[in-house]
């Protein structure tokens, strides 16, 4: 069984409420956050890319 390795997002900082992300060899990326570990969102890299391209584009 593949053991998930999740890296904290250099966004996070030192404090408390971080995001943690971790992606296997079949292109499935799951997020979580510190305060809620278990709960897990999943999603392709292809569509993490373009949610993040939206949230940058100027309104």
């Amino acid at each position: 069984m593949h053991s998930t390795e999740w890296q904290k997002s250099t966004y996070s900082g030192d404090g408390s409420n971080c995001v943690y992300v971790s992606a296997d060899p079949t292109g499935t990326v799951r997020l979580r956050e510190s305060d809620t570990p278990e709960v897990i969102l999943t999603t392709t890299t292809e569509r993490l890319r373009h949610l993040i391209r939206a949230l940058k584009s100027p309104q």
